[in-house]
């Protein structure tokens, strides 16, 4: 059996990219949020844990009101996080590693304080300038009542009335998420020409390709009619209201960036990837997304939202694999992002709180995930295993779900909390320089025994669990792209066979049960003799028989 693995047809297709969320992971300057030079400084971390790239969250100039996701200025960088200069260190130093740099990119809306939504306000109803936005007559005899409606996906109205410039209540303008997040008019010519550009403007600082934040949304229905169910969004904090996402205009956006990256690509030979965040109600439907001519990838969240169940994990596998992977794409695997309760907390059960079967759970589904066909993309902190912070003190939360909604529910600063770098107390080396710097959201005395310094000590952490099985799927053939094939097992376990001959098997259940393959696996999650597979871990074999 040969350890060396071809080269991908394509680097993208089986890929492992770190994400970054950038104010949480490194901060040089000592002001207590994380940077571009932090990411820069911590490139060599991420080398050794193995990873191909990275994803940066935003970094643009913005009034943070959804942490960089509401983009004031698409071309540059917010002073927090440094400047162009740094940024070009940053792709300098990752490609001399052999790190793709990915970008965040926010077409579906902007900051309110974004230049064409100033000179928007300032233009008046019926101006080219409100075009670009979904300007609107309320309803109602004075017109004191939304267009339609829609409820925005963080809580309230999706529609926020304007002052207009005699100072009396004038039109409205929708949001899909907050006030502060203007949505773009995708039927408008100047906002698609807009973003090209800005496209072009990363690619030719050497970008490697972008994640493309709310990718199924950029157009409305036409009339912006009612919704049957206008609280839809709010109540999922998804994207679910079929007249404000998924329409069917969106895959020529795609089209067209896709043939932008070809284009760049046949000038220097280097294959720039999109991946999209794509929530949409079934894997057919995702499909669409990843067709030859649009979108490289998208985000498949049905693993990440899958309950812990063998036959729920085994349903959503299959169907990606039948749907996606039916497409010519690979199928884009994830379980934690910056949106989600992270799995060592989600996997919990709080009848056994410290027994560790969260975290004995996330690292099976880690192992899990990273023998199946296609592309992975890691949360960070995952590989540390931090669980979710769930008592932040409320006058020290940031997201704008709280803040508009005042509910803790689905809040997503717990997951955000700054990486613990070393020591033993905060700020665990996240920040230095100033003496009593404090990181933006305080970490608790408990970072201290997932700290990376510590990790990387114990052969027995998640990091190293991590580390290995990056280091098996770069160097085995049968791991990364492809397909895979089903092997029959008791009920609670789910077994499948990466090529020839290497299986992947998962225990769900608390109860140890016969391993499918004998002898000593090549990699498990947790102890694992031969022979067995204990409940709530996974194991890979190669299988010489």
């Amino acid at each position: 059996m040969s350890l060396q693995r071809t080269e991908a047809r394509h680097w993208w297709r089986d890929a492992v990219i770190y994400q970054v969320y950038v104010r949480s992971f490194l901060d040089s300057t000592g002001d207590g949020i994380g940077d571009l030079a932090g990411v820069r400084a911590g490139l060599p971390y991420l080398k050794k844990l193995g990873v191909d790239g990275i994803w940066l969250s935003p970094f643009y100039p913005s009034p943070q009101h959804d942490h960089g996701y509401d983009v004031a200025d698409y071309c540059d960088v917010d002073p927090t996080f440094g400047d162009l200069a740094e940024f070009d260190l940053l792709v300098t130093a990752a490609r001399r590693l052999g790190i793709k740099v990915l970008l965040d990119i926010v077409p579906n809306h902007c900051s309110s304080e974004h230049p064409w939504f100033r000179e928007a306000l300032a233009a008046g109803p019926g101006s080219a300038a409100r075009a670009r936005f979904h300007f609107a007559e309320g309803r109602g005899p004075d017109g004191s009542e939304p267009p339609n409606n829609w409820h925005a996906m963080f809580g309230g109205p999706a529609w926020s009335r304007v002052t207009e410039a005699d100072g009396r209540p004038g039109q409205w303008y929708l949001h899909m998420f907050t006030p502060e997040q203007p949505d773009w008019n995708w039927r408008d010519p100047e906002v698609p020409a807009e973003f090209e550009r800005i496209l072009r403007f990363w690619l030719d600082r050497g970008v490697d390709g972008f994640r493309i934040d709310v990718a199924a949304g950029l157009f409305k229905h036409p009339e912006l009619p009612d919704s049957p169910d206008p609280e839809a969004d709010a109540r999922t904090r998804d994207s679910v209201n079929p007249l404000a996402w998924n329409q069917p205009e969106v895959h020529e956006v795609w089209r067209r960036w896709r043939t932008i990256c070809e284009d760049h690509t046949a000038r220097d030979g280097r294959e720039r990837l999109l991946v999209g965040e794509v929530s949409v109600p079934t894997a057919r439907e995702h499909a669409q997304y990843v067709r030859a001519d649009e979108l490289h990838q998208a985000f498949f969240f049905d693993l990440l939202s899958a309950p812990w169940d063998a036959d729920a994990f085994r349903k959503v596998i299959s169907e990606a694999m039948q749907d996606i992977a039916g497409t010519g794409s690979t199928v884009t695997w994830v379980l934690n992002n910056h949106d989600q309760v992270r799995t060592v907390t989600r996997y919990g059960e709080p009848a056994t709180e410290g027994s560790g079967l969260g975290a004995a759970r996330a690292r099976a589904a880690a192992l899990l995930m990273l023998a199946l066909p296609g592309a992975a993309y890691i949360y960070q902190g995952e590989e540390l295993g931090l669980p979710e912070v769930v008592d932040l003190p409320d006058d020290v939360l940031t997201d704008p779900i709280f803040r508009r909604t005042g509910s803790r529910a689905r809040i997503r600063d717990g997951c955000r909390v700054p990486l613990p770098w070393s020591g033993q107390a905060s700020p665990f080396g996240f920040t230095s320089g100033v003496e009593g710097a404090k990181p933006w959201l305080p970490q608790p005395e408990w970072f201290a025994e997932h700290a990376t310094d510590r990790a990387l000590a114990d052969t027995r952490s998640f990091w190293h669990l991590y580390r290995d099985g990056l280091q098996l799927r770069a160097s085995l053939p049968q791991l990364g792209e492809g397909s895979l094939r089903w092997l029959d097992t008791p009920p609670g376990v789910l077994a499948f066979v990466r090529g020839d001959d290497l299986v992947c098997a998962v225990n769900f259940g608390t109860a140890p049960t016969p391993a499918p393959v004998s002898g000593t696996p090549l990699l498990s999650s947790g102890p694992c003799p031969a022979g067995v597979l204990p409940g709530s871990t996974a194991a890979w074999w190669i299988n010489d028989l």
